[in-house]
């Protein structure tokens, strides 16, 4: 478990900024993206695999997840319609912090209704069978990240970060001091310094 006041300031940070502190790790496909918009988690993964169209996985990890979870699912980048309405109805009731599907979703205007975070490859009409259990809480691959029960998922519009369980702790206090570093940086351009010179940049742009 990270616990909450962690999982605010990585919240605060947002997923650019983790990935940097991360050492430009973490990221996961650019095919995935917000499909909600203007919101920024930060949960523990609970992770499921579903057979090919089909989302029984899902709801075994809306019943098994817990509150500040979040859903990450090995959808195998099938346009189908893995999460909607009834589904994100269920899981905002049990408190699970949003969902990252490497596949499709659907019922946007509903999600985008109820503010439930979704990140997936795009939007699909057609509907998931719900015969295959598929299964729940083991290591999966999005794209070429690995995203293991209990990793760090921070997520927004610029896309999703996943940080390793052990790294955490590490990460949180570059991310802390990038954030320190930045705010130096914005007062200094404030009062009318120059991102050349603020970032050593003069050398690199030299003609």
């Amino acid at each position: 478990m990270i616990d909450a006041e962690k999982l605010e300031i990585f919240r605060r940070a947002g997923a650019a900024t983790v990935h940097e502190a991360y050492g430009r790790k973490g990221d996961l496909a650019p095919g995935l993206r917000a499909m909600t918009g203007g919101i920024c988690i930060a949960g523990t993964a609970f992770t499921a695999v579903c057979e090919r169209g089909d989302n029984l996985a899902i709801h075994r990890a809306v019943a098994e997840a817990g509150s500040d979870d979040v859903l990450v699912v090995c959808g195998h980048g099938e346009l189908v319609g893995y999460l909607g309405d009834i589904l994100a109805e269920a899981a905002l009731s049990r408190g699970i912090a949003g969902a990252v599907i490497d596949g499709g979703c659907r019922d946007i205007a509903e999600l985008r209704r109820m503010r439930f975070p979704v990140w997936a490859r795009d939007l699909a009409i057609r509907g998931a069978t719900k015969i295959r259990p598929g299964s729940l809480s083991k290591p999966i691959w999005v794209g070429s990240v690995g995203v293991a029960p209990g990793d760090l998922v921070v997520a927004d519009d610029d896309g999703v970060c996943v940080v390793s369980a052990t790294d955490v702790d590490r990460v949180l206090e570059a991310t802390l001091s990038r954030l320190a570093q930045e705010e130096i940086i914005r007062e200094k351009l404030r009062d009318g310094h120059l991102t050349l010179d603020l970032l050593n940049l003069r050398d690199h742009a030299a003609s």
